[in-house]
């Protein structure tokens, strides 16, 4: 168990922000909602989709002193729910007035998010359809005990869907209040749900299979099992607290300083991280965050086909984030921060302890012990980690930051939950049987992570790099050499990469105005998982949407405006949105203030350890000095108590 436990105060003072980063207020976002009710946008229809901090400009952050005046703006998602318009806001806070509204083209541009409220009222559809009630009387299912699952609808040529808000359901049975419906998958049937008209507008009922019926309670028969009583305690403590400090939303710990925010469609984000070198704070990250996640299912039936998921543009998957508990989602010396978001009326909303802040021990850092000076010496590693969890209808998402004693930035996300179900149709289908006739489709979790880096600065170049062998001739005459081969990327179009493991491939990201004491372009390296990207076929329509998950990496010239790998408003947007339309202009990025894109995650063929509840599976990336310090940054770490090595 832990020893002590921190919640900070909200990251905004009485007195207003402390520095342009700062996350809205709960007072700010009552005063946006204040200020587009004076400019008459607001109806008894309307409702709030989103609501963030409009970042100010990075050469407006670069420059803020404390004490400066800080102009505030928000940006506003609105959706009138009578007639399925949606609009963008850009609202000054500073002046009290709404200076931009732009309506969005649902045909052309895409929808905006999904709202709580529609999925909530799906269920009342599905019961006020004959052709609902028909199917489920087919199959003898008692409709009031039939829980709906609606789904973003995607987009594959529907005509009669084009312009319409529109989403897909699913359904499982739930023959009791302790049931888990996901163990009944009612397959073969699915509800096109238009949800402005607020009614079922279709029912495709391809084919009737059997209910799975053993239950999927993982504290129930048949999956109950005793609790092991043979672990004991693992304590935590740090008898002197942290090592960390934070001030407002900004974060120092070791070497590092970062700020951080929180908005509901990425989630956590990081700011201005920067890494101690003597003297000198040194940037290496201006922005990161993860912009987008998609998951793709590999079932084609006529009732599935259509399965794909952006967690993020569709469903705004921060909103869902987990109030963390000691113990189980954080353990050691804790400092938790509540986030506050607006709802979806344009009130603020708190959610308690959705961040947390702490350091834990990494074994051993380094270590050697030599044969000529006597040299024996250890120390251990440690790392500072912030995250957050959230719940996505069946799945649950851990993602966690990572900064290191020796300068490496780690991104760790963890999948858990309950895998989606399926009727299991045979072992040459599409999914894997999980129990009695149960299965589970197979699918990717593929996250796209938006690196705006500033490695010692905002001109940087990349370059991919390749282990090679040397083929045997007069420089390699007996065929034991090999070399890093290196390739500039120039322009936009050069950097479409996919990662390569049997090279070894990374990409390093340096900058040509600043050098080491040997001379070298300081830099740091991206080093990917090199897992599958996107499986579907290329003429799809998910790798159209998700055209990100094509590539491990993109590369772009830096424009403020381009924040989303799917594009602005993905929910039924025709596809080519995003990367694709970002580098179609091919600007070079050489030298240039350029933005990473890095696609990784996960190809799930789930397993029967998977079920009833999945152990967590891992996905991430990290990023590692080359050249950018001059020698070992660790050397500084203790070896005595503090070190949590003995000296002796």
């Amino acid at each position: 168990m832990s020893t002590a436990v921190t919640t900070a105060p909200e990251m905004i003072g009485q007195t207003g922000p402390d520095h342009p980063l700062t996350p809205l207020s709960a007072a700010e976002i009552t005063a946006v909602r204040g200020i587009v009710d004076d400019a008459g946008l607001l109806s008894e229809h309307t409702r709030f989709v989103f609501v963030t901090l409009d970042e100010p400009a990075k050469d407006v952050v670069l420059a803020y002193r404390a004490g400066d005046d800080i102009v505030r703006q928000a940006r506003v998602l609105l959706l009138d729910r009578e007639t399925g318009t949606g609009s963008s806001l850009l609202v000054s806070l500073t002046e009290a007035k709404v200076l931009e509204r732009t309506m969005i083209d649902a045909a052309t541009e895409g929808q905006v998010p999904i709202l709580d409220e529609e999925f909530e009222d799906i269920e009342a559809y599905l019961l006020a359809s004959d052709d609902w009630l028909a199917a489920m009387s087919k199959r003898g299912l008692e409709p009031a005990n039939v829980r709906a699952v609606p789904l973003s609808a995607g987009v594959f040529g529907h005509e009669d869907e084009v312009g319409h808000r529109i989403v897909r359901v699913l359904a499982f049975y739930q023959s009791d209040q302790a049931d888990l419906p996901w163990a009944h998958p009612i397959d073969g049937v699915v509800a096109c749900v238009d949800l402005t008209g607020r009614q079922v507008l279709k029912v495709i009922d391809e084919i009737t299979l059997p209910v799975p019926a053993e239950r999927g309670e993982w504290d129930a028969a048949p999956h109950a099992v005793p609790t092991r009583t043979d672990l004991k305690p693992i304590e935590i403590t740090q008898p002197e607290g942290p090592s960390f400090a934070v001030e407002g939303n900004q974060i120092s710990w070791a070497d590092w300083t970062f700020r951080f925010g929180f908005d509901i469609r990425e989630g956590l984000t990081l700011h201005q991280l920067s890494v101690r070198d003597g003297n000198e704070q040194r940037p290496v990250i201006y922005r990161a965050s993860i912009a987008e996640m998609v998951v793709p299912y590999a079932d084609p039936s006529p009732v599935r086909y259509w399965q794909n998921y952006f967690d993020q543009g569709e469903y705004l998957f921060g909103r869902y984030t987990n109030a963390l508990e000691l113990g189980c989602d954080c353990l050691g010396d804790i400092t938790y921060f509540d986030v506050t978001i607006a709802d979806e009326q344009g009130n603020p909303r708190v959610m308690k302890n959705a961040i947390c802040l702490h350091e834990e021990d990494y074994g051993v850092l380094w270590k050697h012990t030599d044969m000529f000076n006597g040299m024996a010496e250890t120390r251990r590693s440690r790392r500072l980690v912030i995250s957050f969890f959230l719940t996505i209808g069946n799945y649950d998402y851990g993602f966690y930051w990572y900064l290191y004693l020796d300068g490496t930035i780690e991104l760790e996300a963890k999948a858990t939950g309950i895998v989606f179900t399926s009727a299991h149709r045979g072992p040459d289908g599409f999914s894997t049987e999980m129990a009695p006739g149960l299965g589970a489709p197979f699918h990717q979790h593929l996250f796209s992570a938006r690196l705006d880096m500033a490695v010692d600065g905002n001109r940087n170049t990349v370059t991919e790099v390749d282990a090679v062998p040397v083929p045997i001739g007069p420089d390699n005459p007996w065929g034991n050499a090999f070399r890093a081969q290196k390739t500039t990327l120039h322009t936009e179009s050069e950097a479409m990469r996919s990662a390569d493991n049997l090279k070894a491939r990374v990409w390093h990201i340096t900058n040509p105005d600043k050098q080491n004491r040997l001379g070298q372009d300081v830099g740091y390296a991206l080093h990917p998982e090199g897992q599958p990207s996107l499986l579907a076929d290329p003429q799809s329509s998910i790798a159209k949407r998700a055209a990100f998950a094509t590539k491990h990496l993109w590369v772009t010239q830096y424009d403020a405006a381009q924040r989303y790998p799917a594009g602005d408003y993905v929910n039924q947007h025709p596809g080519d949105a995003g990367l694709p339309a970002y580098v179609a202009a091919d600007r070079d990025i050489e030298g240039e203030d350029i933005v990473l894109w890095h696609t990784f995650g996960l190809t799930h063929f789930p397993r029967p350890e998977d079920w009833p509840v999945m152990p967590v599976d891992y996905a991430g990336f990290k990023l590692k000095p080359v050249g950018f310090f001059d020698r070992n940054p660790s050397l500084g770490v203790p070896s005595g108590p503090k070190g949590h090595c003995c000296a002796d």
